[in-house]
């Protein structure tokens, strides 16, 4: 089996992995590197330019795992593009919406490449997108219709428990399996019930490491974090200030919102309007159109009814007074220039009264990471746009995360009982925990760590 990353980088960064089995070829997921800009940010498809794919497989629609497909369909035309029933009815919102912030940052950074594609093109392309149910084989390069002789092999979809739409991604060959987890969540959400992964084995694993560096505290428990959130949420309306709960829009957008509509239900929380973002409520209406089909928690809560979701105009942010205990749950999680969140957070940050609290990844080296490390009262750059601020407010992390625990990961090797595991998704110290503990359990697995761009049999 050949399998080449294509991430441009070590880190999590363009999810990207080309894959030969048996004579066919195959891309699992085309990312968008999340701290490089323009064709830098692209997975390295010119390292296998000169390749025949058949298909391209999204395991979901997050931007470090989608954001460069139309380009990935320019490289492989003649390559179909398969992906789980629910992120079928994502992903053309989630590659318009970047069309609109390539065009922005070209008009205000001067990035010229940018957009990297347009929304014409997006038009023209989305009849090759095809979505299937979790748990239905289908043969992928069937379609080929160049391809001479031989039996296709065959993909599934596993439902990854990550978000709506996520999925595990199961290839078969007549002789070999590998088994790609994209981003994968072994515990329940607030919504989403945890992966269903239970019977997949495999002669390869392709795995995500995100959380290999970090620990599970002794006594931990999703409930006692709850728990923590829902006091200091009360502590700050207390005091009369506002919080902020920095968030992608897919995802954890709708698992925050969730809990919130049951805090208020409980009567935890005193019922107010909740501030959103524009694409988040595009996002949390089709988490509730997907409620009856999707594997989840609380079928029968439905966001918008349970919620008074006041959606922000642009530049809003900047006008309102930040008092009376608001709630705000805004894109981006990252915190990244010319988002509502980076722009209320500049506010905030020097007010005694206001909270951020993070319920997520936040990258060291963006914005929303460098208020996470400021300590009280250290003044710090926050982002080249807004300068220098000073950290008065009051700044939390809560773990609510979406991306499977590590020693469940590590249990999932055992699982899957592969020849081969090859780590990706994650910093080099995670990866190197990984494999530290893989080959202390497992010393007759081979464990990889692919380079950017260079080819491995596996």
């Amino acid at each position: 089996m050949r399998i080449v990353n294509l991430n441009p980088d070590t880190d999590i960064g363009a999810s990207a992995w080309f894959v030969e089995l048996e004579g066919h070829r195959i891309l699992l997921d085309a990312g968008m590197h999340p701290k490089r800009e323009a064709r830098e940010a692209l997975p390295l498809f010119r390292s296998v330019q000169n390749e025949d794919v058949d298909a391209i497989a999204i395991s979901h629609c997050h931007h470090d795992h989608v954001g460069a497909l139309p380009v990935a369909v320019r490289h492989f035309p003649k390559a179909h593009v398969l992906l789980p029933e629910q992120s079928y009815f994502i992903i053309e919102r989630v590659l318009h919406n970047s069309v609109n912030v390539m065009t922005r940052q070209r008009d205000e950074l001067g990035i010229k490449e940018y957009p990297l594609y347009t929304h014409d093109e997006l038009d023209d392309i989305a009849p090759l997108f095809q979505g299937f149910r979790y748990n239905r084989e289908v043969d992928w390069a069937a379609f080929q219709k160049t391809r001479a002789g031989g039996q296709s092999p065959t993909l599934e979809f596993y439902d990854a428990g990550h978000t709506l739409g996520s999925a595990g991604i199961m290839l078969r060959g007549k002789k070999e399996t590998m088994f790609y987890t994209g981003d994968v969540c072994f515990h329940d959400q607030t919504l989403l019930r945890a992966a269903r992964f239970q019977d997949v084995k495999a002669d390869v694993l392709i795995m995500e490491t995100t959380r290999g560096n970090r620990a599970i505290p002794e006594g931990f428990s999703r409930e006692s974090e709850v728990a923590r959130l829902t006091a200091a949420i009360q502590q700050t309306q207390k005091r009369k200030g506002c919080v902020l709960i920095p968030s992608f829009a897919l995802g954890r957008t709708q698992e925050v919102l969730a809990l919130l509509a049951l805090l208020m239900k409980e009567g935890k929380l005193k019922n107010q309007p909740i501030y959103i973002g524009g694409l988040g409520r595009v996002f949390t209406e089709i988490y509730d159109l997907e409620a009856h089909r999707a594997h989840r928690q609380h079928t029968n809560l439905q966001l918008h009814e349970a919620l008074n979701l006041v959606v922000l105009s642009p530049g809003q942010v900047g006008q309102m007074k930040l008092g009376g205990g608001r709630i705000f749950v805004l894109t981006s999680g990252m915190m990244n220039e010319n988002t509502a969140a980076h722009d209320l957070a500049v506010r905030m940050s020097g007010d005694k009264r206001q909270s951020i609290f993070f319920v997520g990844y936040a990258d060291p080296d963006s914005p929303a990471g460098r208020l996470k490390a400021a300590k009280p009262g250290e003044t710090f750059v926050f982002s080249p746009g807004a300068g220098r601020v000073t950290r008065d407010c009051d700044i939390q992390e809560f773990d609510l995360t979406a991306h499977a625990n590590r020693g469940d990961l590590l249990d999932f090797v055992g699982q899957v009982s592969p020849r081969a595991v090859l780590l990706g998704h994650g910093d080099a110290s995670s990866r190197v925990w990984f494999e530290d503990q893989i080959r202390t359990r497992h010393p007759k697995i081979k464990i990889i760590q692919p380079q950017p761009g260079k080819e491995v049999i596996a």
